[in-house]
């Protein structure tokens, strides 16, 4: 079989489910079951992988979905609690009374406080919460999903507390080949991820401080009375303040602390500074930008919604302070736990459920419940109902709501992550070929070659285009990118953070986040022109992290630990 066949072949359940997806509309729930039995076909017949490794896989799939389904679970389970509780409405309350200037509520509400709760909750949950925030204080609907959107860039790859990378990345290359290139090099998974977020960071700082500029910039254009590109800039110096303000406390966290804290932790820094910059008026020009009379908006712009001006529960007066008291409790907990000079994560990490040898194959499945990040979420849950002075039925009514939710990205994860697996462990196979993710990775470095770091980022972006989630996208594509830098004898840990912060700027086309965005305003129906929009900041993010990557591998010659270790050839 041909290398260009190899690759088709492993490509074709991943363009099923993409086919499905995007062509033909097909919903995730039937389009990944699809593309989970065309991956177990392609490997039981043209790889030749044993029946009992397949399912072995698959059962390693789903304690990876076990782990993820937590996070998932205690993420949305804290923000629908706050939702209970009154502790949203709290934090509404504190931002109207900063800047009738709507060009400073973008930045505040949607990019500080929208990055935030990216980095506690992840998949989507910031234009869930930011976009009926936005329309409650005036913004028309089309104009806050697309705002919305926007949010999902530079945080995600560290969204829900780092899941991106500590279960997309790392369960995209656990594998025995990708280990024993670890123990080669001297170093753990922990050590690669550090360097992944090492460079996913800065990838992000660069590309991501002028996003506040460009939601700007697109509202007073495509939702100004004027039309105008050049309005937004006027306030310039204030959302150049605002990027840097996020994206420098940002990467220093990353670099300091680890892969769950860049967004949970600069987020807040930056918004603290932010508004008390804002609140004295340094950097903001003189004029006031606001939309145009409601009677003179565009077609299209309006869900029905904007009248409801107030979301306040005006029984719940949760203080400031203490609305925010769960998320800094989340903050230092997960800080407590991650510490590896501290015995905590010893602790947590040592009861383990594992299943050694499943089927009698060199697979094993393992899982550390204490120690995820969901797992701590919801310890946080129980404190916040003590701390808020809730009604039982109250948590039932966010417990309730968090399952439904749960419920539905839980059958198409029991599906994509064990495919991913299968692809993973496809390389041990009677037809002794290498597995299915690197027999893509060998024809993508024999024809495009030593400029794929341009491209590293679009195929992650294509990822979460797909799936709506840059978790899923490095599940899918890690080990594929891993095997390309690999060939092409350049830095792994580089390649697969392009990887990572392009599935990162894919979210703000994925179709899942933008229906799930606008059925939050009541505004369906207008998904296209949305994704019409959001191209633009898309191409924008490509284009730099793709010279990025040029730079780093080819002028500066940026090598890792897996390269000085003979991890790559030419």
């Amino acid at each position: 079989m041909s290398p260009g066949v190899q690759a088709a072949l492993a490509l074709l359940p991943i363009l099923i489910g993409g086919t499905l997806l995007v062509g033909f509309r097909v919903p995730a729930k039937f389009a990944m079951p699809i593309a989970y039995v065309s991956a177990v076909v392609v490997a039981l017949t043209a790889w030749q992988v044993a029946p009992v490794r397949v399912a072995a896989s698959s059962v390693q799939g789903l304690f990876l979905t076990f782990d993820l389904l937590v996070i998932i679970f205690g993420a949305i389970l804290l923000l629908n609690t706050l939702e209970q509780s009154g502790g949203v409405s709290a934090i509404r309350r504190s931002f109207r009374s900063i800047s009738e200037d709507r060009r400073v509520q973008i930045i505040i509400i949607a990019w500080l406080f929208g990055s935030f709760i990216e980095g506690a909750a992840g998949f989507g949950t910031p234009a869930a919460v930011a976009a009926p925030l936005m329309v409650a204080m005036g913004f028309p609907a089309a104009g806050a999903v697309m705002i919305g959107m926007m949010i999902q860039s530079t945080a995600v790859t560290f969204g829900a507390v780092g899941t991106p990378v500590l279960v997309g990345v790392q369960g995209g290359l656990g594998g025995e080949a990708f280990d024993a290139q670890l123990l080669a090099a001297g170093i753990t998974m922990d050590d690669f991820l550090r360097l992944v977020t090492d460079r996913v960071v800065v990838l992000h700082a660069i590309a991501g401080t002028l996003m506040p500029t460009f939601m700007i910039v697109m509202t007073t254009r495509f939702f100004g009375a004027n039309r105008s590109w050049t309005e937004g800039l006027s306030i310039f110096p204030f959302a150049l303040f605002a990027g840097v303000a996020f994206t420098v406390p940002y990467m220093f966290t990353g670099w300091l602390l680890g892969p769950e804290f860049p967004a949970l932790l600069g987020a807040p820094v930056g918004l603290a500074i932010v508004i008390f910059a804002a609140r004295r008026g340094f950097l903001i020009p003189a004029d006031t930008w606001d939309f145009p009379e409601r009677s003179r908006w565009g077609q299209g712009w309006a869900s029905g919604l904007e009248a409801r001006q107030d979301l306040e529960d005006d029984d719940k007066r949760v203080s400031v302070g203490m609305a925010w008291a769960p998320y800094a409790l989340l903050a230092v907990l997960l800080v407590l736990s991650r510490l590896s000079e501290l015995p905590v994560q010893n602790w947590l990490r040592a009861p383990a459920i594992t299943w050694a040898n499943v089927f009698g194959t060199d697979i094993t499945a393992t899982t550390t419940p204490l120690y995820l990040p969901g797992t701590i979420l919801i310890a946080v849950v129980a404190v916040t109902f003590f701390l808020h002075r809730m009604k039982f039925t109250e948590l039932q009514r966010a417990f309730t709501k968090s399952s439904r939710v749960l419920l539905g990205a839980g059958f198409v994860l029991i599906f994509t992550v064990p495919m991913v697996r299968i692809y993973i462990q496809s390389g041990v196979n009677a037809a002794d070929l290498v597995s299915m993710p690197i027999a893509m990775a060998a024809w993508v470095a024999d024809n495009v070659g030593q400029v794929w770091p341009m491209f590293a980022g679009v195929t992650g972006a294509l990822g979460a285009f797909i799936a709506g989630s840059n978790t899923v996208s490095n599940l899918m594509f890690s080990l594929f990118q891993h095997g390309v830098a690999e060939r092409l004898a350049v830095s792994s840990a580089m390649i697969v953070a392009l990887q990572a912060v392009g599935a990162a700027a894919g979210n703000m086309v994925a179709i899942h986040n933008v229906v799930a965005a606008s059925a939050t305003v009541g505004l369906l129906g207008q998904e296209g022109v949305t994704l019409r929009k959001t191209i633009l900041p898309t191409i924008y993010y490509l284009t730099v992290i793709g010279v990025l990557g040029l730079i780093a591998v080819h002028v500066i010659g940026l090598a890792d630990p897996l390269m000085a270790a003979g991890g790559g050839s030419p």
